[in-house]
C-alpha cells in the first residue's frame, strides 16, 4: 500500500494532479488504472489527491500505461522523489498539527499571500517575545509547566523561521489587513513587547513585497468581522486559488470556485474601506508614541 502522510507537500499535490489529467488525457477511468497496479480504485484517487505519497513503481507503471515517453517519465519521476522528501518543517512535527503543516507547505510556495487578521499581529510578521507571549497564554497550546513551556518554544522556532520566506529572493508579495483590535488588546507582560512588535511592523511596511493594512474601529463594520482567513495564489498553473480558515481545533481548506471568489470579494471590500498602506504606517508611528 502507498504510505499515508498527516498533510501532504505541495509538490504531491501538483503532481497528483498532473497524474490525474495524464490519465484523463489518456481516456482512462480510475478502475482501469487501477488494474494496471492490481489495486483498488481508492488507491489511484488518493494518489491523485495527495493522500498519500507517490510510490515511485506505481508512478512508473502508470506513465507507461498513460503513453509517457521514457524521457517524460523520468522528468516525472524526478520531481515525485523530490516532492515525496519531507518539508523543512516537519523538524518540528512533535508540536506542528497535521492540519497546520499543509498550511506551511502552501506558504512556501505562494506567489501571493492576502490576510485578515482580527486578532494577533500574523505570524510572518510576529517578533519572538511577541509569539512567545501568544503561545504561553495558550492560544496555540501554551501552558505554565515545563513541557508546555518547551512546546511553546518550539512552536517560536518554528514562526520565526517561517519568517525566512519573506526576505528570500523569490518572495511572495503578502498583503495583510489587521483590525485595529490587534493592537487595543495588550500582549506580553510589559508595553515593551508591544513596542517592539509595532518597531517590526514598521520595518516589514517598507519591504517592497509587504502591504499593511489596519482596519480602524472609527471605518465601520466591515464583511470579514467572521474570523480570520488566509488567501493564497500560485504561479503553478495545477494549484487552484485557496483559502484557508482556522478554528479552534483545526482549519479548512477551500479551492471551491465560489467559495474562493467569495473569500475574494470580501478581502477586496475590506482593503478599500481600511486605511491605506501609507495611512497605516502613521497610525502604527502613533500607536507606538503610546506606549
Amino acid at each position: 500500500m502507498s504510505e499515508p502522510r498527516s498533510a501532504p507537500t505541495v509538490g504531491q499535490v501538483v503532481l497528483g494532479r498532473r497524474l490525474q489529467d495524464l490519465r484523463e488525457r489518456a481516456g482512462l477511468k480510475r478502475e482501469e488504472a487501477a488494474k494496471v497496479l492490481r489495486v483498488a480504485p481508492a488507491t489511484v484517487r488518493r494518489m491523485e489527491t495527495a493522500e498519500v505519497a507517490l510510490k515511485i513503481p506505481y508512478v512508473q507503471l502508470l506513465l507507461r500505461e498513460y503513453g509517457i515517453t521514457d524521457s517524460e517519465a523520468e522528468g516525472f519521476i524526478a520531481l515525485a522523489e523530490e516532492a515525496n522528501l519531507p518539508g523543512w518543517w516537519q523538524r518540528f512535527h512533535d508540536v506542528l498539527p497535521g492540519w497546520f503543516s499543509m498550511y506551511v507547505s502552501l506558504e512556501g510556495a505562494a506567489s501571493l499571500i492576502r490576510a485578515y487578521e482580527p486578532q494577533f499581529v500574523p505570524g510572518l510578521l510576529q517578533t519572538e517575545d511577541y509569539a512567545r507571549a501568544i503561545l504561553r497564554s495558550g492560544a496555540v497550546g501554551g501552558g505554565s509547566d515545563a513541557g508546555k513551556d518547551e512546546d511553546a518554544e518550539r512552536h517560536v522556532a518554528l514562526r520565526m523561521e517561517r519568517q525566512s520566506l519573506l526576505t528570500r529572493e523569490d518572495a511572495p508579495k503578502f498583503w495583510v489587513i489587521m483590525d485595529e483590535t490587534v493592537f487595543r488588546r495588550p500582549v506580553g507582560d510589559g508595553p515593551e513587547v508591544m513596542r517592539d512588535q509595532l518597531d517590526r511592523l514598521l520595518e516589514a511596511s517598507e519591504l517592497p513585497n509587504v502591504t499593511l493594512q489596519i482596519a480602524e474601529f472609527a471605518s465601520g463594520h466591515h464583511p470579514g468581522t467572521y474570523g480570520p482567513f488566509v488567501l493564497f495564489r500560485f504561479a503553478m498553473p495545477e494549484l487552484p486559488d485557496m483559502v484557508y480558515s482556522e478554528y479552534l481545533t483545526g482549519a479548512v481548506y477551500l479551492d471551491a470556485r465560489p467559495e474562493v471568489a467569495s473569500h475574494l470579494e470580501v478581502m477586496d471590500r475590506m482593503a478599500a474601506q481600511a486605511a491605506t498602506a501609507q495611512r497605516t504606517k502613521e497610525i502604527l508611528r502613533n500607536l507606538r508614541k503610546e506606549l
